[in-house]
């Protein structure tokens, strides 16, 4: 039996209890409790005669033995209604010290203790619920303690079929496979097992490996025993031995004692059904009890360990035969545990506890589980067992395409990537190495990539994990690894949006004649709630729900794009920014394909007009055939595209998407292809996975959909994006154009790894950010209801709750100016937020009184601190993208 089961009952610390036992002997165990000043104190009286005479170093050095009560004594004189002489007397605690010289010395002792300890604060603190435990010898009262209420049925431990796990049963730190089937009152602790098997209640099962799984499952076990596996050590062997006992047996009582029992049944049972002898049990002169009884094998005759078939199976009732029995060595109970290898015992506990770590952290990423993984991480880093725990990431990582769907699989493997890299930040040490977020483009990793590029996930996963081998040498390289395996799981995750490509239907049309040009213009587009929830791997792995609003700003759409077929074979590109005389533009022209080579270079030149025309089916590339060849043949000419944007950079008004889209409409038309919102919607989510921008798809919905409109995602691949304009009265939107303001912080809005981070966070699975992704659904959906049902003040709160919640998402969005802007503008406003992932660009506010332009200028105006700020008025789109006359 464990040697927990072996603790008995100790209320005063003696000299008689063995050093280790002493109050005074480790001094230092009492930091958990004490003030330094106090430890400094015990120190010193751990030296000072008399009470020297507590500790194996005063013993030893001569000193007399003497008792001294951790309670009647220690804490005693602590207290503040007790003068000296009645605790030096013990009058108030009826244990006054006899006149002799033992109680002067006791009295000597407690005078001491007065002097060092006493003016010392004692503090208590109250536990609800708590009980004092003795801890006894009785396998029966172990049980119950282990099964009693308030413990969990599932204690670090990795469970297969958790429905064979009854409610009252309890499993602690062991892997369970197959059907084993736990009773209530059952328990199975430090086990590694395989069924099928059923242990009944009553039962204990501890520290048996998998090996021992065949024998159990053959044994016709009952209730109330009690098996065990122990390590233990003879000379510089170390070996495994099996003891079985009854959960009622009394360890300590003589066999000829009425009660005495072995398995829970009388020695005399045992005798009749085996014909094991007294005399094989018990040498002349020992205690005959079961403690003393020398019943489990260790040794065969000619060597070799013994396992769990020849003592414990045939014990109960298993095959096996006496003289087998007799054969082998063995040892008593108590030999066994005196005889325990604790450094064996605590490095198996500790291979199942990482053993069950990684099977969890399999288990959690194979089902999309929310549970958090970094505590796995830094415990197998700090146990030493990260090379481990990599090789499972990288197993996971490459079973993803084997069952069919590969969507959900891309998906899955993209969140593995992720956490190798959390795991080689571990390694790194926190703080250590640099910045998670930096550069991922090291030569040395470029063929990985290229094979996941090109589709082979378990070819790039292997060159991924022969690289990483080279880089684990120092902090600085570790960190520089993780961020290349991040950008490895970015390509998987582009790769599994971009599955959302099948939801978009282009048809062909007549062809506009060359030189005629199509025009488009968008409205921008104010999030009211949901933002985030829209970004991938969120949007695919938990679901999103976004309301926004479609708006122009002082009265015009700020953002359009038009295009038309020239008879040039080549690619004319000019984007343009600003208002008017500001505005700046840029020209760039393709003459050949490998100008295109750039397009999904974020901030080459023209990046997203290159992309446009690769994504839109322009132009292939890469192809065999020459730019004006492609251009040509399939238009008959090239095309020129023009784009511009009113809104300054970094606004947070989604224009960059919505750009996008415009961009898409205009070279579809050019073409005399057809298409339908639906499907413009997920083309710009194609085109950012191919620009590598990334994001979401709420910027698109909020400026190609007028009004105000709820849309959703499911929680699954591929990507589908679902649209529901929502039914409001003309009253209603007349009163929400009429309190809507929009103020531009003159912040630039700086989100370069704003992304980068939310999504690193989401993947290890944060729980804030977990359940900050609840709630931004939910709150969406009530934002929806809210402007349905036409209330204002309720619309504003969801606007206070977003702000909240986007600050969760993304720590910092929230610079000093804006803050003190938003605190100004609070009285006016049902609610406020930044516009997008915050940071900076455009703030909007819902105010409690209609047409409060000038009323929220002069507040500003007002503020300290603030400048460089402008508020604009907001008209509601009720078209969103809109097609203008060809000119």
């Amino acid at each position: 039996m464990e040697s927990t089961l072996l603790m008995s009952r100790v209320e005063y610390v003696t000299s008689s209890t063995r050093g280790q036992r002493s109050g005074f002997a480790e001094p230092h165990s009492l930091m958990g409790w004490c003030h330094w000043r106090v430890v400094e104190r015990l120190l010193k009286a751990h030296v000072t005669p008399p009470l020297d005479g507590c500790t194996y170093m005063g013993m030893d050095s001569g000193a007399p033995p003497i008792q001294i009560s951790l309670f009647l004594d220690l804490l005693m004189c602590l207290c503040s209604d007790l003068s000296e002489s009645e605790f030096v007397n013990g009058e108030r605690t009826g244990c006054s010290s006899p006149i002799s010289q033992q109680g002067a010395v006791v009295r000597s002792a407690r005078a001491l203790l007065w002097r060092i300890l006493r003016g010392t604060t004692l503090h208590m603190v109250y536990v609800p619920g708590g009980c004092y435990d003795y801890l006894t010898l009785s396998g029966r009262e172990h049980i119950g303690r282990l099964t009693k209420k308030g413990t969990e049925r599932d204690t670090l431990s990795h469970i297969q079929n958790t429905q064979c796990v009854s409610d009252g049963g309890r499993v602690i730190n062991s892997v369970l496979e197959g059907d084993v089937i736990v009773a209530p009152g059952a328990v199975i602790q430090h086990c590694h097992l395989q069924g099928p098997m059923d242990v009944h209640s009553g039962c204990l099962l501890s520290g048996l490996e998998v090996t021992s799984s065949s024998h159990i499952q053959q044994l016709a076990l009952t209730n109330d025993h009690i098996i065990q596996g122990h390590h233990i050590q003879l000379g510089e062997m170390k070996i495994t031995v099996y003891t079985v006992l009854g959960a009622y047996d009394d360890l300590k009582v003589s066999c000829d004692d009425d009660g005495a029992t072995f398995l829970n049944h009388r020695w005399s049972d045992l005798y009749s059904r085996t014909g094991i002898q007294p005399e094989d049990l018990w040498g002349s002169g020992r205690s005959q009890s079961l403690m003393e009884a020398r019943l489990f094998p260790v040794f065969q005759p000619r060597g070799g360990a013994v396992g769990l078939e020849v003592g414990v199976c045939w014990l109960l009732g298993g095959p096996g035969a006496l003289e087998q029995w007799r054969a082998v060595w063995r040892l008593s109970l108590r030999e066994v545990l005196s005889l325990t290898d604790q450094e064996g015992e605590l490095r198996w506990r500790e291979t199942l506890f990482f053993q069950v770590g990684r099977r969890r952290v399999m288990d959690n990423l194979k089902s999309q589980s929310d549970r958090g993984l970094l505590p796995s991480f830094r415990a197998a880093v700090l146990g030493g067992q990260h090379e481990e725990l990599l090789c499972t990431l990288d197993s996971i990582t490459l079973c993803a395409p084997v069952a069919a769907g590969s969507g959900e699989n891309l998906g899955v493997a993209a969140r593995c990537l992720a956490c190798i890299a959390d795991v080689l930040a571990c390694l790194a040490g926190e703080g250590r190495g640099g910045l998670r977020s930096g550069p991922a483009a090291n030569p040395a990793w470029s063929h990985a990539f290229s094979i996941l590029e090109q589709g082979d996930l378990l070819g790039g996963v292997q060159a991924l994990a022969t690289e990483r081998a080279k880089w684990l040498s120092r902090p600085d390289l570790l960190v520089r690894a993780a961020r290349h395996y991040e950008a490895a799981g970015q390509v998987l995750l582009r790769q599994a949006v971009m599955l959302s490509q099948r939801f978009i239907y282009i048809g062909q049309g007549e062809v506009p004649p060359l030189g005629e040009w199509q025009d488009v213009e968008c409205p921008a587009r104010l999030d009211l709630s949901g933002g985030w929830s829209d970004t991938p791997p969120i949007a695919f792995e938990h679901g999103g729900t976004v309301v926004n609003v479609a708006v122009k700003v002082d009265g015009r759409r700020p953002i359009g794009a038009r295009a038309r077929r020239i008879k040039e074979p080549r690619l004319l590109l000019v984007s343009s920014s600003g208002v008017q005389d500001d505005a700046i533009a840029m020209e760039t022209v393709c003459e050949r394909l490998e100008d295109l080579k750039d397009h999904c270079v974020p901030y080459a030149p023209a990046a997203l007009l290159k992309a446009v025309c690769v994504c839109s089916g322009l132009v292939t590339y890469p192809s065999r055939q020459s730019l004006d060849e492609q251009l040509l043949q399939r238009w008959g000419g090239g095309v020129e595209i023009h784009t511009w944007s009113l809104l300054p950079h970094g606004s947070g008004l989604g224009t960059s998407s919505i750009l996008a889209g415009a961009v898409l409409a205009a070279v579809y038309r050019c073409t005399g292809r057809t298409y339908d919102t639906d499907s413009l919607i997920h083309a710009v989510l194609h085109l950012e996975q191919m620009l590598t921008t990334g994001g979401g798809w709420q910027d698109q919905v909020g400026g190609l959909v007028g009004g105000v409109k709820v849309a959703r995602s499911k929680a699954c691949l591929p990507l589908r994006v679902e649209v529901e304009r929502l039914p409001l009265s003309d009253d209603f939107l007349l009163s929400l154009q009429q309190h809507l303001l929009l103020v531009y912080t003159g912040k630039t809005r700086l989100a370069r790894n704003l992304l980068q981070d939310t999504v690193r966070r989401w993947y290890s699975r944060v729980p804030s950010i977990v359940e900050n992704a609840g709630q931004l659904v939910d709150n969406a959906e009530e934002c929806a209801r809210a402007c349905t049902e036409g209330s204002l003040p309720r619309l504003g709160a969801c606007l206070e709750r977003y702000w909240g919640q986007k600050k969760v998402m993304a720590p910092g969005c929230e610079p000093a100016a804006v803050r003190t802007m938003m605190d100004a503008l609070r009285p006016l406003a049902l609610g406020q937020t930044l516009a997008g992932a915050g940071g900076g660009g455009f703030l909007y506010l819902l105010t409690r009184q209609p047409q409060q332009g000038e009323a929220v200028r002069q507040v500003l105006n007002n503020t300290q601190g603030l400048r460089d700020f402008s508020v604009h008025p907001v008209e509601l789109d009720m078209e969103g993208i809109s097609l203008l006359k060809s000119s």
